[in-house]
């Protein structure tokens, strides 16, 4: 098919569906019919009918405002997404903890949370856990501020919405101002330190991971003591270079 030629009239619908779902997957917020014909460029009576196709299927759900989110069909296709990313991603999480000792864990950006999908332990009896599906903040962890990062800076107040940050330690930055500096430094160095802001003797490192189409870290966190400053800077350049082999086919 050449440049100039329109495609087929039902792939068209296809790929305006899907950018719909897409620009709610990545909004942080619901939106309304305007704004969703707004950013994927369509007539308001266009979005209207296909986010309406939508909705009757449970790709969308409409919220009692009348603004449209992501509906539970997307989700269960996302979470079947995220075991598949997260079985192909345990090689790398476990040369993780082999080149640091720590835990290692892969984390999603869903909305206006991170979503761990994918863990190793670290081999020491005193070691740091979370969860499997566990949903945690992106203004006081390592690998919600990687995410951010990766977003256009214009993005970050409305995904990490209007109300206050929580401070979830002493160290929590809780001003929007402090955030956006440090995600300033997070975008020019390529990695995110959480230091003692999500958990008291907890220090995390982050990463980005390139997935097409989502925003993922992989991350090592470890008690203080063992998780100084000074190594978790040490150890980026190796987290960097085995980020960029997760989603590779086994050898």
């Amino acid at each position: 098919m050449s440049r100039s030629e329109e495609p087929p009239r039902g792939v068209q619908s296809v790929d305006r569906a899907l950018d719909i779902l897409e620009l709610l997957a990545t909004a942080g917020v619901p939106l309304g019919v305007t704004e969703i014909a707004r950013g994927v460029g369509l007539a308001p009576g266009t979005a209207h009918r296909l986010v309406s196709g939508l909705l009757a299927r449970g790709w969308v759900r409409q919220e009692s405002d009348r603004r449209y989110a992501v509906g539970p069909a997307a989700m269960r296709v996302g979470d079947a997404s995220y075991r598949t990313l997260g079985a192909s991603a345990a090689p790398a999480l476990r040369a993780a903890v082999v080149a640091t000792g720590e835990t290692a864990n892969l984390a999603v950006l869903e909305g206006q949370v991170m979503v761990y999908v994918a863990q190793a332990p670290s081999p020491h009896t005193l070691r740091i856990f979370a969860e499997v599906g566990r949903r945690v903040p992106l203004h006081s962890t390592a690998v919600g501020k990687v995410a951010l990062a990766a977003l256009p800076p214009g993005t970050w107040p409305d995904v990490l919405g209007r109300s206050p940050l929580e401070p979830r330690t002493p160290h929590t930055l809780t001003s929007l101002g402090a955030l956006t500096t440090e995600l300033g430094r997070v975008r020019d160095r390529g990695f995110a330190l959480d230091d003692e802001e999500q958990e008291l003797g907890v220090r995390c490192v982050a990463v980005p991971v390139p997935v097409a189409g989502l925003e993922v870290a992989m991350s090592v966190s470890g008690p203080t003591e063992r998780m100084t400053r000074e190594r978790a800077h040490e150890i980026v350049p190796e987290l960097q270079r085995i980020a960029t082999t997760l989603g590779d086919p086994p050898r």
